[in-house]
């Protein structure tokens, strides 16, 4: 068991890394369940190979749990599944001192939270990760969300959670696509920060996608202990350390708008591809060597993930493209900040990035 802690002062809380968590949660939960209960909620998914083990758990150390099973995908960040949780979360009682238990992905963790943080002025919450990506992201750092008609993750608020439970043996269940798209995140880390982290996932990056459990834990512990400092330093993105972690996101963020937030592109392969794109697109400026951004396109597309608008099944133009990310929440005064870099390990917030030069750019791409 390992453990990382968020320093937010009074807010501060762990972040528990420990494998076979999640049958031991019970122990871990009761301090957050002083009236003996609990309500857990997951999607379908998660409730078909997880939810057992976790409510096993949660009986033995005589905790009353119930649960709220979801449908699975992006359609549930919705305000129509927001508003059903929330009135059911209020049938049931729920008061502002009890815990929500998040059991999932992003998706599920995105939405609890925001529940929680809007039910009677705020709720606590747990988060317990499911997906590789939130484990080493999403579910770290208090960013919560819906998505509306007009983009994705635009209505939503920072409500930090009480604790952040994970176990790697979840990952065993995990399709293949969706451990790859996870793995993006990870690389994320390495390409803000931490050259020598990249190169460590250049030599085993492999081995954290084909199950090895040693080279499990440490990519997801080096992931979360740099979210976790950051998320210490800037926790909404007033200073603009936090901008960091959005790395790949802008360009990603539109590639998904594209394909309609659906499954054609899960988030984490978005990311990728846009990763890979910041990264050629500051060779491009002469901000970065060439070479760095050669390096980055082939670990990624050796792990099986998209580095360019082909890869990731988009045929639509720069200006179109370019049009999605004038939707995004970073927008200030008409500005979008972009994150570029100067290399592996050397990533900046850019604010003089013009969105004509971005679309002449995706057209090459």
């Amino acid at each position: 068991m390992t453990s990382v802690q968020v320093p937010l002062g009074e807010r501060s809380y762990d972040i528990v890394i420990e494998t076979g968590a999640l049958d031991r949660a019970g122990e871990r939960l009761a301090p957050f369940a002083p009236r003996g209960r609990l309500v857990v909620i997951t999607d379908e998914h998660v409730a078909d190979t997880q939810l057992q083990r976790l409510t096993a758990s949660l009986e033995k150390a005589d905790i009353a749990a119930h649960t709220i099973v979801l449908a699975p995908g992006e359609g549930t960040k919705s305000w129509e599944q927001l508003a059903l949780l929330t009135d059911e979360l209020l049938s049931l009682g729920t008061e502002r001192g009890d815990h929500i238990v998040a059991l999932g992905g992003g998706v599920i963790g995105d939405l609890v939270g925001f529940a929680a943080a809007i039910l009677k002025r705020g709720c606590n919450f747990i988060q317990i990760p499911t997906t590789l990506l939130a484990q080493v992201d999403s579910s770290v750092g208090g960013k919560t969300a819906i998505n509306s008609a007009a983009g994705k993750n635009l209505v939503g608020a920072f409500h930090q959670p009480s604790l952040v439970l994970i176990d790697p043996t979840v990952l065993d269940t995990l399709p293949p696509r969706e451990m790859r798209a996870g793995y993006a995140e990870v690389v994320k880390y390495g390409l803000i920060d931490d050259a020598d982290f990249f190169a460590w996932l250049e030599d085993h990056g492999e081995a954290v996608l084909a199950g090895n459990r040693d080279a499990q834990i440490h990519a997801i512990e080096t992931s979360v202990a740099a979210k976790a400092r950051i998320v210490g330093e800037d926790e909404t993105e007033r200073t603009g350390r936090r901008a960091l972690l959005n790395l790949g996101h802008t360009f990603g963020h539109a590639l998904e708008a594209e394909t309609g937030f659906s499954d054609r592109l899960l988030h984490g392969e978005a990311v990728a591809a846009g990763m890979a794109l910041a990264f050629a697109y500051s060779a491009r400026r002469r901000l970065c060597p060439g070479e760095d951004a050669a390096r980055v396109s082939d670990h990624l597309r050796r792990s099986g993930l998209p580095v360019s608008l082909s890869d990731a099944g988009i045929s639509a133009g720069g200006e179109t493209l370019a049009a999605h990310m004038r939707h995004d929440k970073k927008m200030v005064g008409g500005t979008l900040p972009f994150l570029l870099t100067r290399g592996i390990g050397q990533t900046f917030l850019a604010r003089d990035v013009d969105l004509a030069d971005i679309a002449v750019f995706l057209d090459s791409a």
